[in-house]
């Protein structure tokens, strides 16, 4: 189904706070596996490639707004907020007039598919209506608000649970909050709205109730898509659905080649890149805008943030990164730690309990264990022996170690920067070195070992 929507303009309710979550941080600001959750529905809207977007802000509006300024939507700010048909008033003014239909959904309706909307605007386009919703049956419709429809199957209204008598209560076609609107219609029956309810506010379901007056036609779409529409107000709500979407993600993975031992204990955020024949054992977190390239290993309770990693690149258990650059057949861990800004070249090893900050690491280096390297760049070919730490902080400023290529570095040794190992230069282990190392030499620089007899007991 591809026909062009430009003649359709969408409005997001995204004004609302968290008060079911308890919680401080605007609804839709909650992450699922890595994105606001009002991300989701943007994403979904700009595939439709729709002639417009107005996304209604409230609680913590500068922050929304900010979260999401590069986006191809126009920001609202609804204040005071006075229920769902004062939010799409708001909205209004920043439609142009040029789109005939109007789309209105909720921001927190994350799993909704671009495929649904499709087949809602379709289904609007065909039957001519003022008004489409979008509807699905539920074996218990609990709080939602029900479809009751005359005996033909034409809409009559819409009634919320609290409203409904025992029969209404039975109806299971239920409202998902998710309409179709013609433009004149609605900005008409908008003027219109009174606050006639307990909460004084004004509800866009009450829109419909003037299309049945005006006699106007009304239709629903019943999707079979059930989880597709449905809404986050807890946080049990939004552990399920970040389920939803985490399995989604895994499964299109999967499907691209890629072998995750135990899908159900393995989590990849919505940005994450993985290439072919990778292989992934459980408790892995991959986050951010990570990229994994072809063949990898990533063993068991590996995190990676915000990294780009090279091919055929072997990362043991334990092991955390975050901001840094891998290239090809690197090995890591198990238990490293590359902190941000570590640049670690193609052949190289970062073994078990090393440590590296904001370092670059050439070709073929070697630090095997125990080792920390801080602002550092090191040479091809080098050997770190264990217990290795670049000194880079005099509790005021950080300086940069630089070890040339091919020298070594013997284990327990401190080089205290700033300093310079020369190319093929040897130290000593268990040196602390102050001073630089011209290339090809050796530098040893300890107390000397002082042997002395003891008397027998």
């Amino acid at each position: 189904m591809h026909f062009s929507l430009n003649d359709v303009a969408a409005v997001v309710l995204a004004a609302g706070k968290s008060t079911r979550m308890k919680s401080e941080l605007a609804k839709v600001l909650h992450p699922i596996m890595g994105k606001p959750m009002l991300a989701y529905s943007l994403e979904t809207l700009r595939q439709l490639g729709l002639g417009g977007i107005v996304v209604v802000v409230g609680h913590q509006a500068e922050a929304v707004k900010a979260r999401f300024s590069n986006y191809p939507a126009d920001f609202v700010i609804q204040e005071p907020q006075l229920g769902t048909g004062h939010a799409v008033q708001t909205a209004m003014p920043a439609l142009d007039g040029r789109q005939e239909t109007i789309l209105v959904l909720c921001g927190d309706v994350p799993l909704i598919q671009a495929d649904t909307l499709r087949q809602l605007f379709q289904r609007h386009r065909e039957s001519g209506a003022a008004v489409t919703i979008l509807t699905v049956d539920l074996p218990e419709p609990g709080g939602y608000g029900r479809i009751v429809k005359d005996d033909q199957g034409r809409v009559l209204k819409i009634v919320e649970a609290r409203d409904a008598n025992p029969t209404e209560l039975s109806i299971r076609e239920i409202n998902t909050g998710i309409y179709c609107f013609q433009y004149p219609f609605l900005a008409e029956a908008l003027e219109a709205l009174q606050p006639n309810n307990d909460q004084h506010e004004l509800y866009l379901t009450d829109v419909i109730a003037e299309a049945a007056a005006r006699k106007l036609q009304i239709v629903s779409l019943k999707t079979t898509d059930v989880r597709s529409f449905q809404g986050i107000n807890t946080r049990a709500e939004l552990a399920e659905v970040t389920g939803r979407v985490r399995r989604q993600i895994n499964e299109r993975h999967m499907l691209a080649g890629v072998t995750l031992i135990d899908p159900a204990a393995t989590y990849i955020e919505a940005d994450v890149q993985i290439g072919p024949d990778t292989v992934i054992f459980p408790n892995c977190y991959l986050m951010g805008r990570s990229t994994i390239g072809s063949g990898c290993l990533l063993e068991p309770n590996v995190k990676i943030q915000d990294c780009t990693v090279g091919n055929r690149v072997t990362i043991k258990m334990g092991t955390v990164m975050a901001e840094s650059l891998i290239a090809d057949a690197v090995q890591l861990g198990p238990y490293a730690h590359l902190r941000p800004g570590s640049d670690i070249r193609a052949r190289a090893k970062v073994g078990n309990f090393v440590e590296v900050k904001k370092s670059l690491l050439h070709p073929g280096v070697k630090a095997g264990h125990l080792t920390y390297l801080g602002d550092a760049v090191v040479g091809a070919n080098v050997n770190v022996g264990a217990g290795t730490i670049t000194c880079n902080y005099d509790g005021k400023k950080k300086y940069q170690t630089v070890i040339g290529g091919g020298a070594f570095i013997g284990s327990n040794t401190a080089l205290v920067a700033p300093v310079t190992v020369g190319a093929g230069a040897y130290v000593g282990a268990g040196s602390t070195i102050t001073e630089d190392v011209p290339p090809d030499t050796l530098a040893i620089a300890r107390g000397r070992q002082v042997i002395k007899e003891i008397k027998p007991k």
